[in-house]
């Protein structure tokens, strides 16, 4: 009888306990979205976004504002203020254009300014390249780190010599972030400065020269590069400087080679205290002996960017 009992009982809970617990089994989808947007939090921007792909309510939690707000840098208004003034100005401009055009005034009222919405927009529109200072400059957050990249065009620096087209001309190339470069045909005195403005988050920053010996080109689809006016560049060592505005300096010299490839050329680093500041950074490469000409050299743009990814870019 006991084991009648037993078995009755045992069936009992397999049909009845067991299959009752079955059927309450917890799914993904059952997680708060509170819950699940704390675990989000200490994870990295393109994680986020693959687990946001899971379900409804991933996708829910990966938009909190707390989430997003701990991966933007602290000084993102202030980096709004100056991509947005970029975009006011080429609105105007296009606003200019379609005025002059007859039949156009009435798509002024569609033009499509960037509307942040939240923490989460924001962040997917500085982790692409934004131009500013009339296109000249171009910053962008990482997307892994969260750290502020700053590259300034050739076009943005002050460079010896120019206007003088038998020293130096743009050249379209699609090798560049900014589509030109500045290529140096011959001259006695190198010198290339140029300074920026910004308030960096906090952290350690290094600054490159991105140089290439030759001129590259594209011919029937094939990379080439002409390589008839590198001379010089062996001579002496092109010197590169750095300084800041509360008194850091630092320096470095480099024999430019590898003819036909780009080259990041470290410039150094500098350190930033207060991110409430604006710091000014100003910084040259220089080869001015005069005992003989340089050229063959094409100048892309100077990057800044955190120490702390300097050695995967170069």
């Amino acid at each position: 009888m006991g084991a009648g009992v037993s078995s009755a009982i045992s069936d009992d809970s397999v049909d009845g306990v067991f299959k009752h617990r079955s059927s309450r089994r917890r799914k993904l989808e059952d997680i708060p979205e509170n819950c699940i947007a704390l675990v989000l939090g200490h994870l990295d921007p393109p994680q986020i976004c693959r687990l946001a792909c899971l379900n409804r309510a991933f996708r829910g939690a990966s938009s909190a504002d707390f989430i997003w707000d701990s991966k933007l840098p602290i000084n993102y208004s202030f980096i709004i203020q100056k991509i947005s003034s970029q975009f006011s100005e080429e609105i105007n401009n296009n606003n200019s254009n379609n005025i002059n055009n007859e039949g156009d005034q009435e798509d002024n009222r569609y033009v499509d300014y960037p509307v942040y919405t939240t923490k989460k927009d924001i962040f997917a529109r500085l982790s692409r390249p934004n131009l500013f200072d009339a296109g000249t400059k171009e910053i962008w957050v990482d997307k892994k780190t969260g750290g502020i990249w700053l590259s300034i065009s050739s076009k943005g620096l002050s460079i010896n010599g120019i206007n003088d087209r038998r020293c130096w001309n743009h050249i379209p190339t699609d090798e560049s972030r900014f589509q030109t470069i500045a290529y140096l045909v011959q001259i006695w005195w190198f010198e290339v400065c140029g300074e920026v403005d910004f308030k960096f988050p906090t952290g350690t920053y290094s600054l490159f020269f991105r140089l290439q010996l030759g001129k590259s080109s594209k011919r029937f689809g094939r990379r080439t590069c002409n390589m008839d006016h590198i001379h010089g560049w062996d001579v002496k060592p092109v010197q590169l400087q750095l300084s800041t505005s509360d008194g850091q300096q630092a320096a470095s010299q480099h024999y430019l080679d590898n003819p036909g490839s780009w080259v990041l050329y470290h410039g150094g680093d500098f350190v930033v205290k207060d991110s409430n500041k604006i710091t000014k950074v100003k910084f040259s490469a220089r080869q001015i002996d005069c005992t003989h000409t340089k050229g063959g050299l094409s100048l892309d743009n100077v990057l800044i960017c955190p120490k702390s990814v300097a050695k995967d870019v170069r």
